[in-house]
């Protein structure tokens, strides 16, 4: 399959790829195609992590994405293949409860180093796509509220507004999910920061139906009081990789 047009991702990520479900204007109506997508995930995806700054300047990654979802977590394994000084593999996992955790290596490296939480807020070109941005857990945690429907472009989107619970590691105290309510896919979303209040937003390009699910090819990030923005862009994946285990095993993470 290619990706005519992300998530991160976040392909790339659970945002990237959520299965067609029918309107309803209900929070967990809502969740059901967000959490169902995170629990069938088994895709790759590639593409570029652009970061362009105040006076256009463009620095650009090569990206590969691999997700699958296991019995109770699921497994992201995000490989940054060029520039040759930047390569790394960041291997992430989210699992429903909160107990998540993200860990990177490099070239040489024969295990993997644990990213401290504190640091989750970072990511391989700032702050823009961060660390934490990769794992989408927010549609699993305990706060979940529709707090109303509105026109979007030419969407006419339901906003769901999604709270962390007390065990939840996140830097985000809300993040709020304007989801296309004809598809139930994201097409907007907002995180709100714990520490100073910012809010990041980002904005989902090339919404496209293929194979029963819906992709977005590329994901823009941009910050309050912030010039610039960060973009994540697809250009092909597959949503049926048949991943296995062995896929995200320490021999397969550390090889370079």
């Amino acid at each position: 399959m290619r990706f005519s047009s992300a998530a991160l991702a976040v392909a790339l990520l659970p945002a990237i790829l959520i299965p067609v479900s029918a309107h309803a204007a209900d929070p967990q109506a809502l969740l059901n195609a967000s959490r169902q997508a995170v629990q069938k995930a088994d895709y790759r995806a590639t593409g570029h992590l652009v970061r362009v700054d105040a006076d256009g300047k463009r620095t650009s990654y090569d990206i590969t994405i691999k997700a699958h979802w296991f019995p109770g977590v699921l497994r992201i394994l995000a490989e940054i293949t060029s520039p040759a000084n930047a390569r790394a593999h960041l291997l992430l996992e989210m699992r429903p409860g909160g107990q998540n955790s993200i860990q990177v290596a490099h070239p040489g490296d024969k295990a993997l180093a644990p990213i401290p939480f504190e640091q989750w807020t970072d990511g391989p070109l700032g702050p823009g796509f961060s660390y934490e941005d990769l794992l989408e857990q927010q549609y699993f945690w305990p706060g979940q509220t529709v707090v109303g429907s509105v026109r979007r472009g030419t969407h006419d989107c339901d906003i769901l507004s999604s709270k962390p619970g007390a065990t939840d590691k996140t830097h985000y105290s809300e993040v709020r999910t304007w989801f296309d309510h004809t598809i139930d896919f994201p097409v907007y979303v907002e995180k709100t920061l714990k520490s100073g209040g910012k809010v990041k937003q980002f904005t989902y390009f090339g919404l496209r139906h293929d194979g029963g699910m819906w992709s977005a090819s590329q994901i823009e990030e941009k910050s309050d009081g912030q010039a610039g923005s960060t973009l994540l862009i697809i250009n092909r994946g597959s949503p049926k990789a048949n991943l296995t285990v062995g896929d995200f095993g320490l021999e397969r993470v550390t090889r370079f």
